[in-house]
C-alpha cells in the first residue's frame, strides 16, 4: 500500500464569488445590489472603450438604474500617478463600489483604487510589500477581458513606481468580492494578444506548481487543470477569435492559474520578465513568453521531477528515455512548440532589443527578490545574464 505523506499546514484563499460563462455579465447588477452599493465606478483603459467592450457593461448597469462613473485612463504597467488620479476620481464621484474591466493593468489598478478610495486610507507609498495594507476598502467586482493575468482572483497589484521599476502590493484585502468571467467579452481579442496572454497564464500554472513557497495540494490541482485547458485551447482561440468554446476554456484556465499562483507564487520567469516591461514596455504576457523556456531549462536540475509530473498530466508523448530529466525536457519542448505555433516572438532581437541591453536587464531582474525567492533554483546575477543572452 502506498504510504500517504503527512499533510503540511497550508492556507488557501480566493475570491468568495465567481460567475463564469457566456452571458453572465447579466448578473452584474444583482451582484452590486448584493454588496449594498449603488454608485459604481468602472476602472478601465481607452483600448477597452475604443473596442466597444465597455458598451455592454454600461448598458447592463444603465438598464438596472445605476448611474455609472467611468475612469478610462489606465495604461499598461500602470504608474502611481494614474492610480492616484483614479483614487481621486472615485472619491470625487462618491463611488461606493469599484468595477475593474479589462486586462491585468486595469484590474490591478481597480484593486488599489478600491483599497484606498475611502476615508482614513493609508498612503499608497506605505502599502508596497506583503501584508502592509491594513484594511479592506470599497467592494470590488473584477471583469477580465483577456485570458492571461488571472488578476481577477489574485490579491496582488503590480504598479510602476519609477522610470523602470515595478513594485507589488500583496494583501488578502485586495481580493475582489466578485469575479465575473464572461467569455463574450474576450471575443475578437487579437491573435497576438490571445497568444501572449495565454502563455502568461501557462507560466502562472507552471511556476505555481514548482514554487518553493506556498505550494500545496489545492494550488497543484488548480495549476494542472489550468495547464490542461490552456494548452488544449490556445491554438483554436488564436486561429478563430469567435470560437466561444475555446474562449471560455482559456478564460477559465487563466482564472484557475490565477487562483493557483495567488497562493503558491511565481518565480524567476516573472522576475526576468518584469524588466522587459519596466524598461522596454514589452507587454507582460509577451515578456513571460520570451523568457519561459530558458528559465525552465535553467531550473531543470531542481525542478525536473515536478516538470515531469506536468508532462504526465498533459499526456505529452513519451520518448525512449524515461528519466525525470528527459520527461521534463519534453514539457519544455512542448510549451515552446506551442509558442511557435501561435506565432509568439521567441527572441529579444525580434522585438528590437539590442544585445548589450542584457546586462541592464540582468541587474534589474536581481531586484525582484520577492519572486526569485520562490524559484526552485537560486538565481545569481551571472545566471540571469546567461539566460537573457540565450533569449537574445
Amino acid at each position: 500500500m502506498r504510504k500517504i505523506d503527512a499533510m503540511k499546514n497550508f492556507i488557501f484563499q480566493t475570491v468568495p464569488v465567481l460567475h463564469i460563462g457566456e452571458g453572465c455579465l447579466a448578473e452584474l447588477p444583482g451582484q452590486i445590489a448584493a454588496l449594498r452599493a449603488s454608485r459604481p465606478m468602472i476602472v478601465t483603459d481607452k483600448g477597452i472603450v475604443n473596442a466597444g467592450l465597455i458598451i455592454p457593461v454600461e448598458k447592463t448597469l444603465s438598464a438596472a438604474g445605476f448611474d455609472v462613473v467611468i475612469f478610462d485612463s489606465v495604461i499598461a504597467d500602470p504608474p502611481e500617478a494614474i492610480v492616484l488620479q483614479a483614487i481621486a476620481a472615485a472619491k470625487a464621484a462618491g463611488a461606493d463600489i469599484v468595477i475593474g474591466l479589462g486586462g491585468g493593468s486595469s484590474l490591478d489598478t481597480a484593486k488599489v483604487v478600491a483599497a484606498l478610495a475611502v476615508d482614513g486610507a493609508q498612503p499608497l507609498a506605505d502599502i508596497y510589500g506583503i501584508g502592509l495594507l491594513e484594511r479592506k476598502g470599497l467592494p470590488t467586482i473584477l471583469i477580465p477581458t483577456t485570458s492571461g493575468t488571472g488578476s481577477e482572483v489574485t490579491a496582488i497589484s503590480i504598479l510602476t513606481t519609477g522610470e523602470t521599476t515595478k513594485a507589488g502590493i500583496i494583501s488578502p484585502h485586495l481580493f475582489a468580492d466578485v469575479a465575473l468571467l464572461d467569455p463574450a467579452l474576450t471575443i475578437g481579442l487579437p491573435a497576438n494578444v490571445t497568444a501572449a496572454t495565454g502563455i502568461d497564464a501557462m507560466v502562472h500554472a507552471v511556476e505555481s506548481y514548482t514554487s518553493r513557497n506556498g505550494k500545496n495540494p489545492v494550488s497543484d490541482m488548480l495549476a494542472i487543470e489550468a495547464l490542461k485547458l490552456l494548452t488544449a485551447n490556445i491554438e483554436a482561440a488564436c486561429s478563430d477569435g469567435q470560437n466561444m468554446q475555446a474562449r471560455e476554456a482559456m478564460l477559465r484556465g487563466s482564472m484557475l492559474a490565477g487562483q493557483a499562483f495567488a497562493n503558491s507564487p511565481v518565480g524567476a520567469i516573472h522576475a526576468l520578465a518584469y524588466p522587459l516591461g519596466g524598461i522596454y514596455h514589452i507587454p507582460h504576457g509577451l515578456s513571460n513568453a520570451l523568457v519561459m523556456p530558458y528559465v525552465m531549462q535553467f531550473n531543470l536540475e531542481a525542478a525536473a521531477p515536478l516538470y515531469a509530473q506536468l508532462a504526465d498530466a498533459l499526456d505529452i508523448p513519451r520518448g525512449s528515455e524515461n528519466s525525470s530529466e528527459a520527461r521534463a525536457q519534453q514539457l519544455i519542448d512542448y510549451l515552446e512548440a506551442l509558442a511557435v505555433k501561435v506565432n509568439a516572438p521567441r527572441k529579444l532581437r525580434e522585438i528590437g532589443i539590442a544585445k548589450d541591453a542584457t546586462t541592464e536587464l540582468a541587474e534589474a531582474a536581481m531586484l525582484q527578490g520577492r519572486l526569485l525567492d520562490n524559484n526552485p533554483r537560486a538565481v545569481t546575477l551571472a545566471d540571469a545574464q546567461r539566460i537573457y543572452d540565450a533569449v537574445w
